[in-house]
């Protein structure tokens, strides 16, 4: 049996999707904080579990009987660490064979400040001699494609990220590497550094949007300051604008570049082209 957490998520529901090409939908968990909004998964024949990070109880309920648990990172960017040991330290109750956490990539050495948290999550991992695997996903490409339509609309494609080389890859890649080192033997202690085939700067980006929109839309860099307001402007909460504004920064000094292509290698095919993936978000 192998849990998957925060299964109603974005890259939960993409992980599920992939075991089940892999496994019968009974080996599989989907561990939510509300099963109500699951009944799409419960139809499938998976098994569903009501788990919150906050609750240890719902998180030894949720492992009982599992092999492997898939450590989906927690959203809720500053209350992270916390959240995570009651996983971890569930986990370990359970007995657990293999825990898989989604961390950052390269977060031993990230410039981003998101890095904190997984950093202390992987230091809580160590210590509690739970065989785990670290999952150290790069960028998603979606998050660049969300900016596409206020970029339509005022002409101009705007971050912080300078010349930065970004090695994103779709959400559903990340999610197939997932269901495959759930489902391979001898992942434990293997750290897998997971980014994009091809790497891009958002001047190029912003060339591939031009070129396939039929329009120019030029890359304005900005301070980090300003990119902040600009996205508080569009609506964003302040704490999101400034996880992105500096995210962008981290991705100038190189934070969101890697060339190994060890994703690719994991999933046995390449990365999902940025081409095609605004070629989809267009549409």
């Amino acid at each position: 049996m192998i849990v998957v957490t925060g299964a109603t998520g974005q890259l939960g529901r993409l992980v599920i999707q992939s075991l089940l090409t892999k496994l019968p939908a009974a080996q599989i968990i989907a561990a939510v904080r509300q099963p109500e909004r699951a009944a799409d998964l419960a139809a499938l024949g998976i098994q569903l579990r009501q788990a919150d990070y906050t609750k240890p109880a719902t998180l030894d309920a949720a492992f009982a009987g599992a092999e492997k648990v898939l450590l989906i990172s927690s959203s809720e960017v500053g209350q992270r660490t916390a959240q995570h040991k009651n996983v971890i330290d569930a986990a370990k109750r359970a007995g657990i064979a293999l825990l898989a956490y989604t961390s950052l990539l390269h977060a031993d050495r990230s410039p981003l400040g998101l890095a904190a948290e997984h950093q202390a999550t992987e230091a809580l991992l160590k210590a509690s001699g739970l065989p785990h695997v670290l999952l150290r996903n790069g960028w998603y490409t979606e998050n660049y494609l969300a900016s596409i339509p206020p970029a339509l609309q005022h002409g101009a494609y705007i971050g912080s990220a300078g010349e930065g080389r970004i090695a994103s890859a779709a959400r559903a890649d990340y999610a197939e590497a997932a269901a495959a080192v759930l489902t391979l033997a001898g992942q434990a202690g293997k750290v897998h550094e997971l980014a994009g085939d091809e790497s891009y700067t958002l001047t190029e980006f912003a060339a591939e949007l031009s070129k396939q929109a039929g329009q120019s839309i030029p890359y304005v860099n900005l301070p980090e300051a300003d990119y902040k307001a600009a996205l508080v402007g569009a609506g964003l909460p302040a704490a999101l604008a400034g996880l992105l504004a500096d995210s962008d920064v981290g991705a100038a000094q190189g934070g969101l570049f890697d060339d190994q292509r060890q994703l690719s290698r994991l999933i046995g095919r390449p990365t999902t082209a940025l081409a095609a993936l605004i070629k989809a978000a267009l549409r």
